[in-house]
């Protein structure tokens, strides 16, 4: 395993990162070598939405990938995602209908939701967005205020 450096846009701003061992998972350099700790680590398997960002615009598990795949990618953090005019339309979905309990699921939701709205929309059928969002686990919340904020969410949008 040679370490690469790696160069990416994080949030808007370029980034580049040496010594990236070729097995290292873009969630380890989020939260550990930038410091961006609002990406939460679940389950490192894939199958809790933890760990959501955007890659390109598109919702991407980052335990799955690793972070020499992502070289040249546009990464969008929960801590960025308030410029981009979905992101704040969904974080303030989230925010009017209580969605949030002890929070460490949100930025997952957050994440994914905004990738859901920004590839489709108000054209994407609400069961389908929701069968979507399937993939973020929550404990607190029992899901109500989660899906009363992502109908919110793409009702809002244009």
């Amino acid at each position: 395993m040679t370490p690469s450096e790696i160069q990416l846009r994080v949030n808007g701003r370029p980034s580049r990162i040496d010594s990236v061992p070729t097995d290292e998972r873009l969630l380890d350099t989020l939260r550990w070598r930038l410091g961006l700790k609002g990406t939460k680590e679940g389950c490192r398997t894939g199958m809790c939405g933890a760990c959501t960002v955007l890659r390109d615009g598109r919702g991407t598990l980052s335990c799955l990938l690793l972070t020499h795949e992502a070289d040249g990618a546009s990464i969008t953090t929960i801590e960025g995602i308030g410029s981009d005019p979905v992101g704040r339309r969904v974080l303030d979905a989230f925010d009017a209908a209580g969605a949030l309990q002890c929070g460490y699921c949100t930025p997952g939701f957050v994440m994914a939701l905004t990738g859901l709205l920004r590839e489709g929309g108000r054209s994407t059928p609400v069961d389908e967005m929701l069968e979507d969002l399937g993939g973020n686990l929550c404990r607190c919340t029992g899901y109500a205020t989660i899906v009363r904020a992502a109908r919110s969410a793409r009702e809002e949008g244009a």
